[in-house]
């Protein structure tokens, strides 16, 4: 038998055909999520005059963009999914309680290594990290899933990825990925299936990797995947996850290319405005003035990223005029950091800390910014107006720059106040 990629190996299984790369597939879905566009997808579901969904136990809905509903809209929104979900005896429905998607379904032991999953949200490419093939999709392809539990895909090509290191004291997996975003573009792996290999893949954590299947999107990717290993395993096990099957590429499985990246010298980066492959290392916009600092997001609003935050700023106080918003990823992550004591500390330095969400991230509402303010950021955007006025600017950084900078008032290299 011919040798196949994960992208493969994964769309075969899923249509029953031996596919390979350019083929077209009708794929049977093993999970399919939404989020406040739920409303939209319903409303295509009804008029395709759907009744039911094929699988209530392979659907997972829940809030996280504009929570609590920050309109009327969105709370007439946010009825009609509730209302909806109880009637189609959706098991898996969290509604606003339990934080961002992304952190949320691997949490609850919903992903599992070689999964087909689709959600309607560009970042689901995140459960890449646990080893499936996750992908976003429109409401209106959503209403045909929930209605067929299939959904047609082209396979794609492989962009494989090597990532040599270690990273360096002072430099983590969201400089990583940034770094290989601003070398290869946001176009660099248009509707590919990204691979990360490498030392330095193997040595993050699962949050760690979902930092960097998260932000294969933002240049392009189809999915982005870190292949399973023991660490996927002990992630999974504690979450009652056991006998799956670890999905990886043969290693002679053909790919459109192989990029090695050395990590090893690398510093932290920041990604300038307006596009998130617009990166720099630190040094060339050390002394930007900052009006807010945002940690938090389904990029790095894990417990590890307020952890390090923290660290930095323990015993100090942000400057007086930067409004620093920390935004846990989910409420799990929001207990463990405020037993630990990490939240109690970020507030004593002068941190806002928000319930579990995206609002700050896409500009709904916490934070929102006005004309000629400038903010850095945890998130994975930096659109002209994403958070806000059009007129406002956002940069993108680790949780140890963004940290670093909200003490000193501007960009700063994190290096310079870790101890």
């Amino acid at each position: 038998m011919a040798a196949k990629t994960f992208a493969e190996k994964v769309l075969s299984r899923a249509s029953g055909k031996d596919a390979h790369v350019g083929d077209i597939v009708t794929a049977k879905i093993d999970l399919a999520m939404s989020h406040e566009n739920s409303a939209l997808v319903l409303r295509s579901f009804k008029e395709m005059g759907a009744k039911e969904i094929w699988d209530p136990e392979k659907v997972v809905l829940l809030f996280d963009h504009r929570v609590p509903a920050n309109t009327v809209k969105a709370a007439e929104g946010h009825k009609s999914v509730r209302e909806f979900a109880r009637a189609s005896s959706i098991p898996n429905f969290y509604d606003f309680r339990e934080g961002v998607c992304h952190q949320v379904l691997p949490e609850k032991g919903h992903v599992l290594p070689g999964m087909l999953i689709v959600g309607t949200d560009s970042h689901t490419t995140t459960y890449g990290a646990l080893g499936a093939f996750s992908t976003g999709i429109g409401a209106t392809e959503m209403a045909s899933v929930w209605a067929t539990g299939e959904l047609w895909l082209r396979v794609p090509e492989t962009l494989r990825l090597v990532l040599n290191g270690p990273l360096p004291h002072g430099t983590y997996a969201k400089d990583a990925i940034l770094r290989i975003i601003g070398d290869l573009g946001a176009d660099g792996a248009d509707y590919l299936c990204v691979e990360f290999l490498g030392p330095v893949v193997d040595s993050l954590s699962v949050s760690g990797r979902m930092v960097l299947s998260n932000m294969s999107v933002e240049m392009g990717a189809k999915a982005g995947v870190c292949f399973p290993d023991s660490k996927t395993a002990e992630f999974l096990a504690a979450r009652g996850k056991s006998g799956f099957e670890m999905v990886r590429s043969d290693p002679d499985g053909r790919v459109r290319e192989r990029v090695e990246f050395d990590m090893g010298r690398l510093g932290p980066q920041v990604a300038k405005p307006h596009s998130v492959d617009n990166v720099v290392a630190v040094e060339e916009v050390a002394g930007t003035p900052i009006d807010q600092a945002l940690i938090g997001s389904c990029t790095n609003g894990r417990l590890e990223d307020l952890e390090e935050a923290e660290r930095i700023l323990r015993g100090r106080k942000a400057a007086a005029q930067v409004r620093l918003i920390v935004a846990p990823a989910s409420r799990d992550v929001y207990i463990d950091a405020s037993e630990k004591g990490i939240l109690a500390s970020l507030a004593r330095s002068g941190a806002v800390i928000l319930n579990p969400g995206c609002g700050p991230c896409l500009g709904a509402h916490e934070g929102l910014l006005a004309p000629g303010e400038r903010c850095l950021s945890t998130t994975n955007r930096n659109f002209k107006g994403r958070m806000g006025s059009p007129e406002a600017e956002v940069f993108l950084a680790s949780p140890a720059t963004v940290a670093a900078s909200a003490l000193k008032g501007e960009i700063s290299d994190p290096r310079e106040v870790q101890l």
